[in-house]
């Protein structure tokens, strides 16, 4: 069922403080908590509860919170539950009328209500933070006709894979599926397997390299034999998803396309963006969209399997479209010459760096040279925001995450933006304070 609203009684309780009481009212979570249309969520994810059977859903901005304040201060499920019992803001900002002391959910259910999110949803999570933007004036129409795109790797949680790690992870968890699936495995080669991935790399270490190559042949070797084992039985279908990825790894080659580099992240791709200390990532692709004036960052999507940047143009621009969906006249987007080629013929103009300047108007040189300002906002979010390494499984999981950290970013902004206005607004009044009292 849709989730039921907190129903707040008039009457004060006795033995419970009322978070009015001990908040400051000019904090900015406080201003910012009665600024954002918490209604927007509750249409959006209105369509995926059923109507009438099962039991209430958890409160809608109350979720919404927790992932605003756990992107935003880089926290776990687990942590940031924790923390809120402790911050009277947190509860304030979720939109509780008492200080309650007793966790308001359990962690795992933030995982199962981010499937029930979607990309879809968390789009709605970072459309907020826009619209909440221009309501208060901290994101202006002029700021938004110009927009730099780039795109950066979204690192995944998993080992740096090698092939001898890699065969052995593939038959420890064949094995483990098929004995949950109630198969008969005769030789698991647990121990074995073990000792081989440390002789494997215990022999790279020593440049002994055909000792090296030799144990991770008979890992694969053993893999081998658990694939055809497995085969061998009835009950084999059930397994059709981690046994296509054994033999995926079995059979991949050094040089081949596509390949496995992590069994429970089949679809991790090794990507190079040509960096002196990181010559090779592992994970997927994301495009993010920021205004060349105030930094907001009006889109951010996951491109797997590794697209040219340039044709990734198109769906990122479509994406700007639905975040900011105000009528913006002669908008330029600016790209890196790694865009080359893009064969975008939408309405926006697009404009790729070039080294010299040449026959360049100084007007629209200007708005180049502003370009690299999207390389600081791509570090906020991988070393602040999450992006750096995610944690959320699969590729609808990569896609919420680049998603809600972008959210996470602008809301720090908004943030900002407030405390600056108190900041400024104290100048303002203090000085005619000093100056009305008596010498």
């Amino acid at each position: 069922m849709k989730p039921k609203n907190a129903i707040h009684d008039p009457q004060r309780e006795l033995f419970r403080v009322e978070l009015a009481n001990i908040i400051d009212p000019k904090h900015p979570l406080v201003v910012l908590g009665e600024k954002i249309d918490w209604t927007v969520f509750e249409e959006k994810l209105g369509a995926t509860y059923c109507p009438s059977n099962g039991a209430p859903g958890i409160n809608t901005r109350l979720m919404v919170s927790l992932h605003y304040l756990k992107y935003h201060h880089n926290l776990s499920d687990e942590v940031v539950v924790q923390r809120w019992v402790e911050n009277p803001y947190w509860q304030y900002f979720s939109g509780r009328q008492y200080f309650e002391h007793e966790l308001p959910i359990d962690p795992s259910s933030m995982t199962r209500w981010r499937k029930r999110l979607g990309e879809a949803g968390a789009e709605a999570m970072l459309k907020g933070t826009i619209d909440t933007g221009i309501a208060m004036g901290a994101v202006r129409p002029a700021q938004v006709k110009h927009v730099n795109i780039d795109t950066t790797v979204q690192t995944k949680a998993i080992r740096y894979p090698t092939d001898a790690r890699l065969y052995q992870r593939a038959c420890e968890r064949l094995v483990v599926h098929a004995r949950k699936a109630g198969l008969t495995i005769k030789q698991s080669y647990e121990r074995v397997g073990r000792l081989l991935v440390m002789k494997a790399s215990r022999y790279a270490h020593a440049r002994q390299m055909r000792r090296s190559k030799a144990a991770t042949r008979k890992l694969r070797t053993a893999l081998g034999r658990v694939i055809r084992e497995v085969e061998r039985q009835p009950a084999a279908a059930a397994l059709s998803r981690i046994l296509s990825v054994c033999k995926r790894i079995h059979a991949q080659k050094a040089h081949d396309t596509e390949k496995i580099y992590s069994v429970h992240e089949p679809e991790v791709m090794c990507i190079a963006k040509g960096k002196a200390g990181k010559k090779y990532e592992f994970g997927q692709k994301v495009s993010v969209a920021v205004t060349s004036k105030g930094g907001w960052i009006v889109g951010a999507k996951c491109m797997p399997n590794n697209p040219y940047d340039g044709h990734t143009l198109k769906d990122q621009i479509e994406q700007m479209g639905r975040v900011y969906n105000k009528v913006v006249s002669k908008q330029t987007v600016h790209v890196d010459m790694g865009y080359r080629g893009h064969g975008y013929e939408g309405d926006k103009t697009v404009i790729v760096d070039k080294r010299r300047r040449g026959e360049t108007p100084r007007r629209i040189w200007k708005w180049m040279k502003r370009r690299a300002t999207v390389e600081p906002t791509i570090g906020h979010l991988k070393s602040e925001h999450r992006l750096d390494r995610n944690q959320l499984r699969g590729v609808v999981g990569d896609s919420i995450n680049a998603i809600l950290s972008a959210a996470a970013m602008n809301f720090s902004k908004l943030l900002s933006f407030f405390l600056s206005l108190l900041l400024a607004l104290l100048e303002l009044i203090l000085p005619r304070r000093i100056q009305a009292c008596p010498t």
